[in-house]
């Protein structure tokens, strides 16, 4: 059997027909080559990981350093020196006062841990998150998930979770717009909290730009105006920057385009550029709420995973890769928008930096055109260019490639999007 039929008899996958049909052999910046040779544009990153580039010199050299010293310690039994720095240099790179980290292994863990920190500090039990957001795949993580197709088939879900409209301009929740809508959707919280909850809130959980959710870009006044509705219910606000995390958007984290603090954020994907990894930070006095043994994880801070992560963040920091984002990300939307003035399929395009959704609609009516997405993705593929699908219908095109990839293969990205959209 070959590696796809061996997939079919022995991996649960759970979605096996949604698996692009590519068997992986190497890759290399922002370019991966099958077993046949054939190139590919990497414009997914393995949902946005490989932030550095796939097989980063410097990142695995580090990790093979460690691998000769030891690979596991229990980072919660015993000291090791990655966590230690790795925790510092977070520290220093974080917003505002957050300070302490603790580790575990993927983004629906840390949002977890930080869920239950949540209710420890604040002595509250109740949520609210956002329509169209996505969060992880475990039962609480679920739970906080807006998106009834990530959810259908295991519920009923955890009590005291109440949910918010998205900033979703394009399918504004109140059909007004941007320039006039005085930011409905973040004074609305007012109301959630006094007619869907029980004023026992402990945190207000978000993604500063919803990825599964269709690469949903929130106005720039929308955090301060949420943070301040949040701070007169003294409710603590939760950031979710596992996706949006590590320059992707052209910042070192997407909520420091938006000029708030949060209480409380989450880590992981990009964090050690494809070694597992999650992390949840918060202030002091947050933080120091858990009690000595009260939460661990076994493999949490694994030292082979935070030389890597050290690795990464030096790697992004030095060769000024938000800064390129940045520049790479408004060049590439210009383009994207030409190609929506030639294609009436695409009804919207948005992102910040190298963080890009192109949501594809029937009509003007905007009625998803989740099987054009499907069409243009496989024709994309045929061409040698991988990209996502995400959105509540599955209709947004996902562009989020690793971040070292060069100019001329994002215009050949351009160039082979044009095609698959022509051939619709």
């Amino acid at each position: 059997m070959n590696t796809m039929e061996k997939y079919g008899e022995y991996v649960n996958t759970s979605m096996l027909s949604g698996i692009v049909p590519v068997v992986f052999e190497r890759a290399e910046g922002a370019l991966v080559y099958d077993e046949n040779d054939q190139r590919y544009i990497d414009c997914f990153a393995g949902i946005a990981v490989t932030n550095a580039g796939h097989s980063n010199p410097e990142v695995i050299e580090a990790a093979k350093a460690q691998l000769d010293k030891y690979i596991h310690c229990c980072s919660y039994v015993y000291y090791n020196k990655p966590a230690a720095d790795l925790a510092e240099k977070l520290a220093q790179i974080t917003p505002g006062k957050l300070k302490k980290t603790f580790f575990v292994n993927s983004g629906a863990e840390a949002i977890e841990g930080a869920m239950r920190m949540a209710k420890t500090y604040t002595g509250k039990r109740e949520f609210i998150a956002l329509q169209a957001s996505f969060h992880g795949r475990t039962y609480a993580t679920l739970s906080i998930t807006g998106n009834f197709a990530r959810k259908k088939r295991a519920g009923p879900y955890m009590a005291g979770v109440s949910f918010a409209p998205s900033p979703y301009c394009y399918r504004c929740a109140f059909n007004l717009k941007p320039e006039t809508c005085g930011m409905r959707c973040a004074e609305y919280l007012e109301d959630i909290i006094k007619f869907d909850t029980s004023n026992d809130v402990a945190a207000f959980i978000a993604e500063p730009v919803l990825g599964e959710g269709g690469i949903i870009v929130p106005p720039e006044p929308y955090f301060k105006r949420v943070k301040e509705v949040l701070d007169n219910h003294d409710i603590l606000l939760f950031v979710d920057e596992v996706q949006s995390g590590f320059a992707r958007t052209g910042k070192m984290f997407a909520i420091d385009h938006y000029g708030v603090e949060p209480d409380i954020m989450t880590m992981a994907k990009g964090i050690a550029n494809g070694l597992p990894l999650g992390a949840f930070i918060a202030r002091d006095e947050i933080a120091n709420t858990f009690q000595p043994g009260e939460h661990l994880s076994t493999f949490g801070g694994n030292p082979v995973s935070c030389a890597a992560s050290l690795a990464t963040i030096n790697f992004l920091e030095r060769e000024g890769i938000a800064s390129q984002v940045r520049e790479k990300g408004e060049l590439l939307m210009g383009k994207l928008e030409e190609l929506k003035r030639k294609y009436p399929v695409i009804g919207d395009i948005r992102g910040k930096g190298l963080m890009i959704g192109i949501e594809l609609v029937k009509d003007k009516a905007k009625t998803p055109a989740a099987d054009e997405a499907v069409a243009v993705r496989k024709a994309c593929l045929a061409k040698g260019l991988l990209i996502g699908l995400g959105g509540v219908w599955s209709n947004v095109l996902r562009i989020q490639p690793p971040l070292v990839i060069t100019d001329d293969q994002l215009d050949e990205v351009v160039a082979i999007m044009e095609k698959s959209l022509g051939e619709l």
